[in-house]
């Protein structure tokens, strides 16, 4: 059997990235750029740099995930720009860590808003695009690490992320075989950020020197995962769930017995 050498080329699709003027968004907006794509990014805000790579740039649209209304003119101004829609990366999400003995009803439901349920209303429009048109597409939802192992201040961020897992490989199921639905699962990602996620230079580096690749991810790790899922060499992985982690990080225990146990010298 003779085997070839997968370059993905997406030359001539449109794909869409939510969240994707910054972090982790950015770095998926920037590799499907790279590989031809015409990237459609959109944010709350305009970005204070526009997205580029090898010399092209992301379209911008304004729109809040969280508003039917504010999604609905995203969708309309790319049908009218591009009259297509081959890929959708449902990047935007996001929490701050907040106790949840303490943290208010509002912010809960803010939070299960923008994890779960602005995903599914993206993912519905795009599939409403994608089954009207010859080839189908692919919608792409960010995980999380978090869908595996809970951490203090994120309980609700981490059970949207779990229901994310699920709600791909349901509506996997439900659209295929034209659509066909995916999940990308973040472990720990270095952007520009870090300092505030993991402290500074110091601490982010001995965070990541716990990961078994000695690093935490760069964004352009979740763009080239993003790159491979949405290729049709991957069409009957439909459902899948990748986690990107490096190799996961080790348990507790394991941290403890390693640090009692060292040799002392």
């Amino acid at each position: 059997m003779r085997f070839m050498t997968v370059h993905f080329d997406y030359s001539g699709q449109v794909v869409l990235v939510t969240g994707g003027t910054k972090g982790i968004g950015r770095g998926i907006a920037e590799s499907f750029l790279a590989a031809g794509a015409d990237v459609v990014v959109c944010g709350r805000s305009e970005p204070e740099a526009p997205v580029r790579a090898n010399g092209r740039e992301a379209k911008f649209v304004a729109c809040d995930v969280k508003d039917i209304d504010s999604l609905k003119a995203l969708f309309a101004s790319i049908a009218a720009e591009h009259g297509r829609l081959d890929v959708v990366v449902n990047n935007a999400g996001g929490a701050p860590s907040a106790p949840a003995a303490t943290a208010s009803p509002r912010f809960h439901e803010s939070i299960i808003r923008l994890n779960l349920l602005a995903p599914l209303n993206v993912a519905q429009m795009a599939n409403q695009v994608m089954q009207n048109q010859a080839g189908g597409g692919v919608v792409i939802f960010i995980g999380s690490i978090g869908s595996l192992r809970p951490a203090p201040g994120t309980a609700a961020y981490s059970a949207a992320k779990a229901g994310i897992a699920m709600l791909g490989w349901g509506l996997a199921q439900e659209w295929a075989p034209k659509v066909r639905v995916m999940t990308v699962s973040p472990g720990l990602v270095h952007t520009d950020q870090a300092d505030v996620h993991y402290g500074d230079t110091a601490i982010s580096a001995a965070v990541a020197n716990t990961i078994p690749m000695k690093r935490m991810a760069t964004p352009q790790d979740i763009g080239n995962a993003c790159l491979m899922m949405a290729a049709p060499e991957l069409a009957y992985a439909t459902g899948s769930n990748l986690y990107v982690h490096g190799g996961g990080e080790p348990p507790v225990f394991q941290t403890v017995v390693d640090q009692l146990t060292k040799p002392r010298g």
